[in-house]
């Protein structure tokens, strides 16, 4: 059996990753702020799950959550980077706080790095050697939307993280990838259908698509055997406004 974690499990992605890597027969942790979200995500899983309530711009909650992982499950297969917040929307760049700024970099860089770390030094130590990071990268990593410095300066920086990952994790048969979600219909996403700002300045709605696909895309990267990775996969609603100008 293999043995995955999974951040932010409470909730939209991470909760539909969840469910569909159990769904494959992974052992799953979920990991997040709040109990209750953990375990209504477990009450949908009928396979092995732990939920471990953890803050992952804690270093030392951090460590509590892969040790009681090991204890648990004996091993470490995959790891899914996915805890991520915003800055509210409405504010402008020039009057974003420095709070504002740190709670986001604390918790989509800091904080996936800090469970790399943790990741690393049992896969590297279990027997057979290695395991698989994925990262939830985003559209962001490739271009912002109007008021979303801290949140697309985290997000590109997701994209160095990854590839850093991926090379030191060689020598350790560590595998790393990330996928870049655009418009998965989630709670977070539930404004686009009424209008969210565009680069001209202004309001449109815009299309989603079912999270569900994102979950069976984090399937396939995850079991691909170790000797094969996908690097970087982007999966997005067709009709979003991505790709062209705008």
């Amino acid at each position: 059996m293999k043995v995955a974690v999974i951040t932010g499990a409470g909730s939209g992605i991470g909760r539909a990753s969840a469910i569909a890597l159990a769904g494959a027969g992974y052992a799953v942790v979920l990991t997040g702020r709040r109990a209750e979200a953990l375990e209504a995500t477990k009450a949908k899983i009928s396979g092995d799950a732990l939920c471990v309530v953890a803050d992952v711009t804690d270093p030392a909650s951090v460590k509590g959550l892969f040790a009681k992982t090991v204890e648990t499950f004996g091993r470490l297969d995959l790891l899914f980077n996915n805890a991520g917040t915003g800055a509210p929307g409405t504010v402008l760049l020039e009057d974003l706080t420095f709070a504002q700024w740190t709670a986001v970099v604390n918790t989509n860089l800091t904080g996936p790095f800090l469970c790399t770390q943790e990741a690393f030094r049992i896969m590297k130590s279990q027997d057979p050697m290695g395991g698989r990071i994925i990262n939830n990268g985003s559209i962001s990593a490739h271009a912002p939307r109007p008021n979303s410095a801290p949140y697309t300066a985290t997000k590109h920086a997701i994209t160095g993280l990854t590839k850093a990952t991926a090379l030191d994790g060689r020598k350790y048969n560590i595998a790393c990838g990330q996928i870049d979600i655009g418009n998965a219909a989630t709670d977070m996403t539930e404004r686009m259908s009424g209008g969210v700002p565009q680069a001209d300045g202004s309001m449109k709605p815009e299309a989603r698509m079912d999270v569900a696909h994102v979950a069976s895309s984090i399937v396939h990267m995850a079991q691909l055997p170790l000797e094969s990775n996908v690097l970087f996969m982007t999966v997005m609603a067709t009709k979003m406004p991505f790709v062209g100008r705008g």
